[in-house]
């Protein structure tokens, strides 16, 4: 694929996948703030616009980056790996990481304070992120996957509780945004996951954990922000039109 300056991140990342593991080594924001123009987000990051697309152009020859293309996948599929995936990796990776915390933050603490405030925002994250999953799968993804068979079943689709995806959607897109907050502090105090000299193996381990989770986050808010969600208000939107043109 050719790409261009003043093409958006966003744009990027959802035609091209391979696209994604170049941000995340520039630390370019392809989710939540992915609407910027490449050539605004190169400058941030100091790194010219020339290299980074030869970066996308290498990215896109590495059997190791090749994969599906969401862009193209039923919404139901979609849901089903952020579901299976992410949601499962989430939960995962807090049980996991909130010991590991505690544990390294109660013996470097006080050498290291920003592991306590570090503790806190991941607790936050956490506290987060649970409710916001439970929403998803309960009841915004059912939704989602219930219109869509109704639509290519050129049914009409039942009215939800909660009237238009875009009331809960709103909602949903605000707790990305604070979790995306609290991972880019996370980020800064950590110095961008750079443990100290004298770290020992499970300092070094939480640091490595902490940035996993990140990027995993990323990708996951990237799947929902930038391809289902608006897919799903799109769906939404043309066929209660033409239902209201029929009637």
């Amino acid at each position: 694929m050719t790409w261009n300056e003043n093409q958006t991140v966003r744009e990027i990342a959802i035609a091209d996948p391979t696209t994604i593991r170049v941000f995340e080594s520039l630390g370019i924001d392809y989710c939540c703030g992915g609407r910027r123009p490449l050539s605004d987000a190169c400058e941030c990051v100091k790194v010219p616009v020339a290299r980074v697309l030869e970066m996308f152009a290498e990215a896109a020859q590495s059997p190791a980056e090749q994969g599906t293309r969401w862009n193209d996948a039923p919404l139901a599929a979609i849901t089903a790996h952020i579901v299976d995936k992410f949601h499962a990796l989430a939960r995962q990776e807090i049980v996991r990481l909130q010991p590991l915390l505690e544990k390294v933050s109660s013996k470097h603490g006080a050498q290291h304070p920003e592991l306590l405030a570090i503790k806190e925002l991941f607790t936050a994250i956490g506290q987060e992120l649970y409710p916001h999953m439970l929403k998803e799968e309960q009841i915004v993804f059912p939704y989602i996957q219930t219109m869509e068979s109704a639509v290519m079943a050129q049914r009409p689709i039942t009215p939800a509780f909660f009237g238009s995806l875009q009331s809960p959607i709103a909602k949903l897109l605000a707790d990305h945004d604070d979790a995306g907050e609290l991972t880019s502090k996370i980020r800064a105090l950590s110095n961008n996951y750079q443990a100290p000299a004298e770290a020992c193996p499970s300092y070094l381990g939480l640091y490595q954990g902490l940035k996993e989770f990140e990027r995993d986050l990323h990708q996951h808010v990237h799947l929902e922000n930038n391809l289902l969600f608006p897919k799903a208000i799109a769906m939404e939107g043309s066929h209660r039109h033409a239902a209201c043109d029929c009637q």
